[in-house]
């Protein structure tokens, strides 16, 4: 089955923000790799931050989601509380201050310096989870059994 290798994220500074999700993360500092700053994650995957491609902030915010332990989540929210960030349940803002526990796990949202969406969750969304939140009674409340 084919695997995300990498994917560009665009920055106003490309070591700003890669410093920003590597300190959340817990992961080592980011690498110069040509024009981008480089955040390598433990599944192999990379996070290749870009300031060059775009002029201005000519882009769209992007989403980008990290399954992690529970173990982790406790250690990346802790940081996140320690820098006294914003933080959400909810992508759509609706319940700032809060942790989600969608699905039998936990999740939050930051943003990061250039307003890009990093979500931390420690339960993946299964497709079953993901139709019932379209049903009628759960599309006013997700977070019903």
């Amino acid at each position: 089955m084919p695997q995300l290798d990498h994917t560009i994220v665009h920055s106003s500074d490309r070591f700003a923000g890669a410093r920003f999700i590597a300190d959340l993360l817990g992961t080592p500092e980011p690498k110069a790799f040509g024009p981008f700053a480089v955040v390598r994650l433990d599944n192999g995957i990379s996070l290749d931050y870009a300031e060059h491609l775009v002029t201005g902030k000519e882009w769209v915010p992007s989403h980008y989601a990290f399954r992690v332990t529970e173990e982790e989540f406790d250690a990346i929210f802790g940081r996140i509380q320690e820098r006294d960030l914003p933080y959400w349940a909810d992508p759509q803002h609706k319940q700032p201050q809060a942790v989600n526990h969608l699905a039998g796990g936990r999740g939050v949202y930051v943003h990061d310096p250039d307003g890009h969406y990093m979500e931390f969750l420690t339960v993946t969304y299964t497709d079953e989870f993901l139709a019932a939140l379209t049903s009628p009674d759960k599309a006013a409340d997700p977070s019903r059994p």
